[in-house]
C-alpha cells in the first residue's frame, strides 16, 4: 500500500491505494467521481483524460502514485459556480455527443488543447492534436467544431495593435 495525495478538483485528498492502482480507477472507485471514463486500458481511446498539473493524461495508464502531490483536475471539475466551462457549453450547443461515453476525455483534452496550444487552432490543428481519443459515434466534425467554438471564446482573436 502506498499513501498518495494530491488536489482534486480544487480538494486535497490523502488515501492509502495499492501500489498498482492507476489514477483512473482511484478517482473512480475512491473519490467516486465517475466522469471519469474506461475505454480501453491502453490509451487507444482517450475515454479516460484528465488534466494533471494543466496538462491531458491518459489516467488508465497514470499510476495513482505518479500523481503523488499533482493538482488533477477531471470533468466534474470544470464548471465553477453552476456555470459550465466554455469547453461543456461548445459541446452543448454543438451538439458534440451522441452516446456521452467519449466526451469527458474529449472535453478535457479540448481543454489542453485550447489552453496550452501556442498557435493558432484550426479544423486541421485540432483533428491533428485530438486523435488520441476516439468516438464511435458521432464521426468528428461537431467535435472539432466545438473546440473552435470555445476556443474563440476562450482566445479571443488579437486586434492589430496586439
Amino acid at each position: 500500500m502506498t499513501t498518495v495525495s494530491m488536489t482534486v478538483n480544487g480538494t486535497k485528498v490523502s488515501r492509502d491505494v495499492e501500489d498498482t492502482t492507476f489514477l483512473a480507477f482511484f478517482l473512480r472507485e475512491t473519490l467516486g467521481l465517475t466522469g471519469t471514463h474506461v475505454g480501453c486500458d491502453t490509451t487507444q481511446c482517450g475515454c479516460c483524460v484528465v488534466l494533471m498539473n494543466g496538462t491531458s493524461v491518459k489516467s488508465c495508464t497514470v499510476l495513482a502514485a505518479q500523481a503523488e502531490g499533482a493538482d488533477v483536475t477531471t470533468i466534474e471539475g470544470l464548471a465553477k459556480d453552476g456555470e459550465l466551462h466554455p469547453v461543456q457549453r461548445a459541446f452543448h450547443e454543438c451538439h458534440a455527443l451522441q452516446c456521452g461515453f467519449c466526451t469527458p476525455g474529449m472535453i478535457m483534452a479540448g481543454v489542453d488543447l485550447i489552453t496550452n496550444y501556442p498557435g493558432t487552432l484550426t479544423e486541421g490543428v485540432v483533428r491533428h492534436e485530438m486523435e488520441g481519443n476516439l468516438c464511435r459515434c458521432t464521426g468528428y466534425h461537431n467535435i472539432v467544431k466545438a473546440v473552435l467554438t470555445a476556443a474563440a471564446e476562450m482566445r479571443p482573436a488579437k486586434t492589430a495593435a496586439e
